[in-house]
């Protein structure tokens, strides 16, 4: 197994006391936490540390390959997702420096294709999520198309932008993190400086960094030397499986790189090559929302904490292939941990590395509230979980959750498979930790509850109606049936009633069991479906809000 261990004098000098030993302990610390993926029989990951820009720490763990028995190393090359966005940032950013754009053009000004659809959209609102336009990946899906399986192009997403027909939201008014903006970012490079994005980014950043092995793959089946497999294992029988990607579209994702190449991306924000300061500080200028709201987003950055640290990080998921790369800009220390397997969680991976080497500057977890504690213990009343149970729509989000009882507690089920619990705090109040949320019931005061108010700690106050339940039946479910049809992509839906529920049929996806939530609306894997009525109340479509897809409308097929 390849293994390259490096300790330079910055670390050295930042941490004078450390012996030879003490080294030895820490890489022994850092190698336990990739213990599961060290073998020879499975994929894993590659592991790069910085100090002032400098590596003090790299070594692969697993498999780049399962059929040819290769090693990962720390030069294997990766498929890195939604880092690739950092990267088109920085080239809109280079363009922007040398006025041969401004983020506050209108997309349209460049991209004639793009429909107009009552707003005006500008590189800036692409950059920042807040644009309001609907994620291709999504369209795609709804499309037909499988993600990861079939042959996607450019081409393919500006055709479905092309016939768009109203956003998710008005630009600006709200942040979703949206890929169909980086690819468009990618078509605006190409369109104001004659070159494709990986034409430009390689003359411009790559090469004068000396990332040898890192470049936008805009032709899938092109031969990439070093380039790790990637994997998933398969839940029933535990094998895994190949799992790459199979599309030709960039500036969202479809960046291959290596940790060693990250490491010197890393060296930049540090000792600035490329763009110089004030480059730097347009990279991490956070987005900011009509209302005033600074956003966590910046140029494909994003700001956080981690145990009362400040962070500036980005994580990737596509096929087989996870990654996230963090930095802590105060210490000027980072992490890069690209992986060949579905089932790792690299953000988790880095943060327990990153517990070794700064452990003396993170501030421990957070205590948890002796008043949470104590009424964890208290079960609510068999009276008082009827009354607060029941479904619950948010306008903001399209999407409804469920509340309902269970042992003496709340929870709250936000899809088809994931539910969490509730717990009483204090004046009415209820947490639910795994999601940092907090809730309250309106009213509070015994008289039925007509909304639930849901906040966090980075979001404002959002209300959600409370929905009036719905018996389902062979007789009522008949009405629902049907084929609709959207004028924003090809295929049909076809509707039919079973004795409970509804069954979706449509392109190149099994069938969904639609179960009611309320009259009118129906819970499915694809998302939620709100059916719409006519002035004889008839059903005449519905409306699909499917998480980075809102209000987007289907109509029924005279038969």
């Amino acid at each position: 197994m390849l293994r390259s261990l490096l300790f330079v004098s910055l670390f050295a000098t930042a941490h004078a006391s450390a012996q030879p030993s003490q080294a030895t302990t820490l890489s022994a610390k850092v190698d336990a936490v990739f213990a599961q993926w060290d073998s020879t029989r499975s994929p894993g990951c590659a592991l790069a540390v910085m100090k002032e820009g400098e590596v003090v720490y790299q070594r692969a763990y697993g498999m780049a390959n399962l059929d040819y028995d290769i090693p990962l190393a720390v030069d294997s090359v990766f498929h890195v997702a939604s880092i690739s966005k950092q990267f088109t940032a920085a080239v809109v950013q280079l363009l922007a420096q040398e006025g041969k754009l401004s983020l506050d053009d209108p997309v349209r000004k460049h991209l004639p294709r793009v429909p107009d659809l009552g707003h005006s959209i500008t590189l800036r609102h692409l950059i920042h999520h807040s644009s309001g336009m609907r994620d291709q990946w999504s369209l795609l899906g709804l499309a037909g198309w499988r993600y990861s399986r079939d042959l996607i192009t450019d081409e393919d997403v500006m055709s479905l932008i092309s016939r768009q027909k109203r956003l998710n939201f008005p630009p600006g008014d709200k942040y979703l993190y949206c890929n169909t903006g980086y690819t468009l970012l990618a078509q605006v490079v190409k369109k104001v400086s004659g070159q494709t994005l990986r034409e430009f980014s390689r003359e411009r950043i790559f090469e004068p960094l000396g990332m040898k092995q890192t470049r936008f793959r805009d032709d899938f089946s092109e031969i990439v030397k070093k380039q790790a497999t990637g994997y998933r294992r398969d839940r029933a029988s535990g094998t895994f499986r190949v799992s790459v990607t199979n599309f030709d579209t960039v500036g969202a994702t479809s960046l291959l790189t290596s940790v060693e190449d990250l490491a010197r991306w890393d060296r930049n924000f540090y000792q600035p090559l490329v763009g110089g300061d004030p480059f730097l500080d347009r990279m991490h200028q956070r987005g900011r929302l009509n209302s005033g709201r600074d956003q966590s987003y910046a140029a494909g950055l994003i700001h956080g904490t981690y145990k009362g640290l400040a962070t500036v990080s980005h994580g990737g998921a596509d096929a087989g292939y996870r990654a996230h790369f963090l930095r802590f800009p105060e210490q000027r220390f980072s992490l890069a941990c690209l992986c060949n397997l579905a089932q790792t969680n690299p953000a988790s991976l880095v943060r327990r590395v990153a517990d070794i080497f700064l452990e003396k500057e993170l501030l421990g977890d957070k205590p948890e509230p002796a008043a949470k504690k104590a009424s964890a213990q208290a079960p609510l009343s068999e009276e008082d979980l009827l009354r607060l149970s029941g479904a619950y729509w948010s306008e903001d989000r399209g999407a409804a959750v469920r509340i309902r009882g269970q042992k003496g507690k709340l929870m709250i089920q936000v899809s088809r498979n994931r539910s969490f619990a509730m717990i009483a705090v204090d004046g009415g109040r209820f947490e639910v930790s795994e999601l940092d949320l907090s809730a309250r019931f309106e009213p509070s005061d015994g008289n039925p509850v007509r909304s639930l108010i849901v906040w966090s700690e980075d979001e404002e106050e959002e209300s959600l109606q409370r929905l009036e339940p719905f018996e389902a039946g062979a007789a009522k479910l008949k009405e629902y049936e049907g084929a609709y049809f959207s004028r924003e992509i090809e295929p049909i839906y076809r509707i039919e009633a079973g004795d409970k529920n509804l069954v979706l049929h449509r392109l190149k996806s099994e069938a969904d069991e639609l179960r009611p939530i309320a009259k009118d609306v129906f819970l499915g894997r694809i998302g939620h479906m709100r059916f719409e009525r006519d002035a004889e109340g008839a059903i005449s479509g519905f409306l699909l809000d499917a998480g980075r897809i809102r209000n987007f409308e289907f109509h029924r097929r005279q038969e």
